[in-house]
């Protein structure tokens, strides 16, 4: 049997495990520094948000998932409350490593399906039009633009995008 012969491993979803939250952080930060251009304010946002969930979250009604390739984690969302009808998907990531593989789908279809299993309504997230990706991803999931605006943040101007969907 050769190598070509060996099965790839196969991307699956788990809870988060200790050092993964600070994996989140750091690779937010690298990746949109590498590939936008965003400063170090935009990793110090990610920290705040992570710190907020980890300090206080509904576990019947938040969580977290770590997209796994290979034993290493390789992307990553969140569920969090807004209100008791209204969930955000938030801290959507997928590594360069997991890029085509299915990941970003996964994990937004994961986190869709639990906020509707926890009883949400509807769900909202914040975006960046320059995400064209992950922008396909949500309208691909009957996501929808309810507003944007300009902005300059993290270093960079762009658009800052809200989307919304039904559950």
């Amino acid at each position: 049997m050769t190598s070509r012969d060996s099965p790839q491993p196969r991307i699956f979803l788990r809870a988060p495990r200790p050092g993964d939250y600070g994996w989140i952080i750091a690779r937010h930060g690298a990746i949109y520094a590498a590939e936008f251009g965003w400063d170090i304010a935009f990793e110090g946002l990610v920290a705040r948000l992570v710190a907020d969930v980890v300090a206080s979250h509904d576990p019947a009604r938040e969580r977290c998932w770590i997209a796994d390739l290979g034993g290493q984690p390789v992307g990553s969302v969140f569920c969090t409350g807004k209100d008791d009808d209204t969930a955000k998907l938030r801290m959507l990531i997928v590594d360069e490593r997991a890029r085509g593989h299915g990941a970003g789908g996964l994990l937004v279809d994961t986190c869709m399906a639990f906020a509707r299993e926890a009883g949400y309504r509807r769900m909202t997230l914040w975006t960046n039009d320059i995400l064209t990706a992950a922008r396909n991803l949500y309208a691909a999931r009957g996501w929808v633009l309810t507003s944007s605006e300009p902005v300059h943040q993290f270093g960079q101007s762009m658009v800052s995008e809200t989307w919304a969907v039904e559950l």
